[in-house]
C-alpha cells in the first residue's frame, strides 16, 4: 500500500508533502523539540492537522479513527499499558520475534508492573506488529533497549517491512542507525522536514 501524506500543515512547520511506496522507510531526526513526535502524531490521526493522509488513495478521513490507526500504526517512545497483565494486551503475538527479543511465552503471564523500560519497549513493538499495519510510525524504536537488542529490532521490522509489505518512518538521534534502516532520510530543522544527503 502507497502512503500520501500531502501538504500536512501541524505544530509550526511548513506544509510538508512525502510519497511511501510499500516497502520503503523514511528516516527522522532532528532536535528535542522539533517537532518529530507531533509529525508522528499528526499522521497517526491523534492531533489536530491540516492537508491530507491517504493509504492506496484512500484518505484517512475515510477511515473509523480505530480502523486508521490500526492501519497506520504508532510506536510511541514510552508504550502505554492498561491491563495488569502483558498478556491482555496482546490477541497474537509471533513466537519467533518473541524469543528473539529475549521472551518466551510466559511473558504473557507477567506483571506490567514488573516490567523495566526496555522490555516494554520491546514487547510494545510486538503488540503493535500483532496488528499487521500497513505503515509503522516509530518514535525511538530501540532508545531504551541493549546494543544486542538494537539489531534484532533493526532485523525484525527489516523483515516486517518486505513480508507484509508495509512502508515505515521511523524517528531516531541515531544518524548511524537511520544510515542502516532507512531509504531516505530527513531532518527537521528551522520549521522545515530537509532530505540530507547519506553519509
Amino acid at each position: 500500500m502507497t502512503f500520501e501524506i500531502e501538504n500536512l500543515v501541524f505544530h509550526n512547520l511548513n506544509p510538508v508533502s512525502l510519497h511511501l511506496p510499500e516497502s520503503f522507510c523514511i528516516g527522522l531526526f532532528g532536535s528535542s523539540g522539533a517537532g518529530k513526535t507531533l509529525f508522528l502524531r499528526a499522521l497517526a490521526d491523534l492531533d489536530p492537522h491540516g492537508g491530507s493522509v491517504s493509504l492506496d488513495e484512500k484518505p484517512a478521513n475515510d477511515y473509523k479513527p480505530h480502523d486508521w490507526r490500526k492501519k497506520v500504526g504508532l510506536l510511541p517512545s514510552e508504550s502505554q499499558w492498561w491491563f495488569d497483565t502483558v498478556g491482555e494486551h496482546f490477541h497474537d503475538c509471533d513466537g519467533d520475534a518473541l524469543g528473539r527479543l529475549g521472551f518466551d511465552n510466559d511473558v504473557m503471564r507477567w506483571q506490567v508492573s514488573r516490567l523495566s523500560s526496555g522490555e516494554k519497549q520491546r514487547l510494545g513493538l510486538l503488540r503493535l506488529l500483532a496488528n499487521l499495519p500497513a505503515v509503522l510510525l516509530l518514535d525511538e524504536p530501540t532508545a531504551n533497549l541493549d546494543p544486542r537488542f538494537v539489531g534484532e529490532v533493526e532485523a525484525i521490522l527489516d523483515r516486517y517491512k518486505k513480508q507484509r509489505p508495509a512502508s515505515l518512518i521511523w524517528v531516531s538521534h541515531d544518524r548511524g542507525q537511520l544510515e542502516r534502516v532507512a531509504d531516505r532520510i530527513f531532518e527537521i530543522r528551522d520549521q522545515h522536514l530537509l532530505e540530507v544527503n547519506r553519509g
